[in-house]
């Protein structure tokens, strides 16, 4: 579910984001996993190169949350996007989120 699209540089189809143009822009996300003995990792990715990861391991926790965030300096058109590394996540747009925004045009 996409709660805020402002310009709808986000497609929901593809999950990916197209800067509309050259700036600094910042992405956070969070993740919940959904089986405990199990392990998740979660990369944010650049035009397919992975950027930042975040990753939750605890064998012993059903639910647990990985987070990450990042400032990057984006080219008109440059695409961003969440891949799942391993491991499973929790469903629903209550529990694992994807945010970003322009901070400062270039």
């Amino acid at each position: 579910q996409v709660l805020v699209n402002i310009g709808n540089h986000f497609d929901l189809a593809s999950s990916i984001f197209v800067a509309p143009r050259k700036g600094i822009y910042s992405f956070s996300f969070h993740v919940v996993k959904v089986y405990n003995r199990q392990t998740i990792q979660v990369s944010l990715m650049q035009n397919n190169y992975p950027v930042i990861s975040a990753f939750a391991g605890d064998q012993d926790v059903t639910r647990e949350a990985a987070s990450n965030g990042v400032l990057l300096l984006m080219e008109r058109e440059d695409k961003v996007h969440l891949k799942l590394e391993r491991g499973n996540l929790m469903g629903g747009w209550k529990y694992s989120t994807f945010s970003g925004f322009l901070v400062f045009p270039l």
